[in-house]
């Protein structure tokens, strides 16, 4: 039962990642600990570790297609690392019940982005032809990695629910090369999150093993197909499944307590 639920729950972070450039980490925790009742401080460095691995090959074939923005997700990349180590400070602080509540929250706010229907972009790193702002879209770019990198070390997530709607409402770009960016920032921040985990891993890597398989081969799949689907459709299905698991997460908490 332990192998077929991490099959599952593989398969849709990969595919969710795949499809969406993001999205499928946030149910990574609670599946974890919830779904194969494995404890917090090790759910969180797991969830890094997979997701990590799953972002690198689902952006190999945007990174093929160049629809990737490397200088952006390098200043992601480089403001996430030393965030996600306070993160992951932080979380080794406070109780599971706190950290495991203030993620259901990040959830909720993350289920209400994804059903808004804001359709406008951004224009800090927008210029004419094919150059960038860098003086305007550094000072966006600079903050939003930052706390992208701290929620990553906080809750073991790779961001990228966060990172669409910075790249496109904020910095201005166009979805097919945010998606592609946010992968690769997905993958570094990851690897940075679980770079401050190191001191205290202790994994089932057997389990890790089936997990990452699984959310490869999906992340894969959902890559190459990703033209076919209905992003926006699935988007708000998914904030859907987002609540129905924080309001999961949340009883749990309180029921515990």
């Amino acid at each position: 039962m332990t192998i077929l639920v991490a099959l599952v729950l593989g398969a849709a972070i990969g595919i969710l990642l795949g499809l969406l450039g993001g999205g499928g980490s946030i149910l990574a925790v609670p599946g974890l600990v919830y779904g194969l009742g494995i404890p917090l401080e090790q759910a969180v460095p797991m969830s890094l570790l997979v997701v990590g691995i799953a972002a690198m090959v689902g952006a190999v074939p945007k990174i093929r297609a160049h629809q990737v923005q490397w200088r952006v997700a390098g200043v992601f990349a480089v403001t996430g690392l030393l965030a996600a180590f306070a993160g992951s400070a932080v979380n080794r602080l406070l109780p599971p019940a706190i950290t495991l509540a203030g993620f259901a929250i990040v959830m909720i706010a993350s289920g209400i982005r994804m059903l808004s229907n804001t359709e406008g972009t951004g224009t800090a790193c927008r210029a004419e032809g094919s150059t960038v702002n860098w003086r305007r879209c550094t000072s966006r770019a600079v903050p939003a990695g930052l706390g992208v990198g701290f929620l990553t070390g906080l809750f073991g997530v790779g961001g990228g629910f966060l990172i669409i709607p910075a790249l496109v409402l904020l910095l201005g770009i166009e979805m097919s090369v945010a998606v592609g960016t946010s992968l690769v920032i997905v993958a570094a921040n990851s690897g940075s999150g679980l770079i401050a985990y190191l001191g205290n891993l202790s994994l089932d890597w057997g389990l890790v093993a089936v997990f990452t398989v699984t959310a490869i081969g999906g992340s894969f799949v959902a890559g190459r197909y990703s033209k076919k689907v209905d992003t926006t459709r699935l988007q708000k299905w998914f904030a859907y499944l987002i609540f129905a698991v924080a309001a999961f997460v949340l009883a749990e908490v309180v029921l515990v307590r």
